[in-house]
Protein backbone atom coordinates (compact mmCIF):
# COMPACT_ATOMS: atom_id res chain seq x y z
CA UNK A 1 0.00 0.00 0.00
CA UNK A 2 3.02 2.29 0.54
CA UNK A 3 3.01 2.90 -3.58
CA UNK A 4 -0.23 4.38 -3.11
CA UNK A 5 0.41 6.46 -0.43
CA UNK A 6 3.83 7.99 -2.67
CA UNK A 7 1.76 8.37 -5.21
CA UNK A 8 -1.01 10.53 -3.46
CA UNK A 9 1.90 12.22 -1.58
CA UNK A 10 3.49 12.87 -5.20
CA UNK A 11 -0.17 14.55 -6.91
CA UNK A 12 -0.30 16.67 -3.55
CA UNK A 13 3.22 17.67 -4.26
CA UNK A 14 2.82 18.47 -7.54
CA UNK A 15 -0.44 19.95 -7.37
CA UNK A 16 0.90 22.51 -4.27
CA UNK A 17 3.54 23.37 -6.59
CA UNK A 18 1.63 24.15 -9.51
CA UNK A 19 -1.14 26.27 -7.29
CA UNK A 20 1.86 28.08 -6.17
CA UNK A 21 3.16 29.01 -9.10
CA UNK A 22 -0.86 30.29 -10.38
CA UNK A 23 -0.75 32.04 -7.23
CA UNK A 24 2.46 34.09 -8.30
CA UNK A 25 1.03 34.37 -11.30
CA UNK A 26 -2.18 36.07 -10.39
CA UNK A 27 -0.27 38.34 -8.31
CA UNK A 28 2.21 39.96 -10.84
CA UNK A 29 -0.40 39.99 -13.23
CA UNK A 30 -2.30 42.60 -10.75
CA UNK A 31 0.69 44.59 -9.82
CA UNK A 32 1.12 45.37 -13.30
CA UNK A 33 -2.42 46.23 -14.02
CA UNK A 34 -1.73 49.40 -11.13
CA UNK A 35 0.55 50.47 -13.81
CA UNK A 36 -0.02 51.28 -17.56
CA UNK A 37 1.71 47.95 -19.29
CA UNK A 38 2.69 47.71 -22.77
CA UNK A 39 0.10 45.10 -24.36
CA UNK A 40 2.49 43.98 -26.92
CA UNK A 41 4.80 42.86 -24.19
CA UNK A 42 5.33 38.93 -24.41
CA UNK A 43 5.49 38.76 -20.54
CA UNK A 44 1.90 41.48 -20.31
CA UNK A 45 0.27 39.20 -22.99
CA UNK A 46 1.39 35.93 -20.94
CA UNK A 47 -0.03 37.34 -17.84
CA UNK A 48 -2.85 38.39 -19.34
CA UNK A 49 -3.70 34.90 -21.27
CA UNK A 50 -3.06 32.78 -18.37
CA UNK A 51 -5.15 34.99 -16.45
CA UNK A 52 -8.32 36.08 -18.14
CA UNK A 53 -9.71 33.37 -18.57
CA UNK A 54 -10.11 33.00 -14.75
CA UNK A 55 -10.81 36.39 -14.21
CA UNK A 56 -13.79 36.96 -16.70
CA UNK A 57 -16.52 34.89 -15.28
CA UNK A 58 -15.59 36.20 -11.45
CA UNK A 59 -16.26 39.68 -13.60
CA UNK A 60 -19.25 38.53 -14.91
CA UNK A 61 -20.63 37.91 -11.74
CA UNK A 62 -19.77 39.99 -9.30
CA UNK A 63 -18.66 42.94 -11.77
CA UNK A 64 -16.31 45.99 -10.29
CA UNK A 65 -16.90 47.29 -7.07
CA UNK A 66 -16.06 51.00 -8.50
CA UNK A 67 -12.80 51.52 -9.78
CA UNK A 68 -11.60 47.92 -7.88
CA UNK A 69 -11.26 44.99 -9.06
CA UNK A 70 -11.97 42.38 -7.23
CA UNK A 71 -11.55 39.34 -9.54
CA UNK A 72 -8.07 38.72 -8.60
CA UNK A 73 -8.50 38.41 -4.91
CA UNK A 74 -11.52 35.95 -5.40
CA UNK A 75 -8.53 34.29 -7.45
CA UNK A 76 -6.32 34.00 -4.66
CA UNK A 77 -8.73 33.37 -1.92
CA UNK A 78 -9.79 29.98 -4.04
CA UNK A 79 -6.36 29.28 -4.34
CA UNK A 80 -5.68 29.29 -0.99
CA UNK A 81 -8.32 27.48 -0.11
CA UNK A 82 -7.33 24.37 -2.42
CA UNK A 83 -4.07 24.29 -1.20
CA UNK A 84 -5.39 24.20 2.20
CA UNK A 85 -8.12 22.01 1.90
CA UNK A 86 -7.47 19.52 -1.14
CA UNK A 87 -3.67 19.42 -0.46
CA UNK A 88 -3.88 18.92 2.83
CA UNK A 89 -6.55 16.12 2.51
CA UNK A 90 -4.20 14.48 0.06
CA UNK A 91 -1.35 14.51 2.15
CA UNK A 92 -3.50 13.27 5.29
CA UNK A 93 -4.69 10.41 3.34
CA UNK A 94 -1.07 9.25 1.52
CA UNK A 95 0.25 9.16 5.43
CA UNK A 96 -2.65 7.32 6.82
CA UNK A 97 -2.84 4.27 4.28
CA UNK A 98 1.41 3.96 4.27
Amino acid sequence: MFIFGNLFLAVAKILDLLLSAYMWIVIISALISWVNPDPYNPVVRFLHSATEPIYRPIRRKIGHLGPIDVSPLIVMLVIYFLRTFLVGSLIGFARRIV
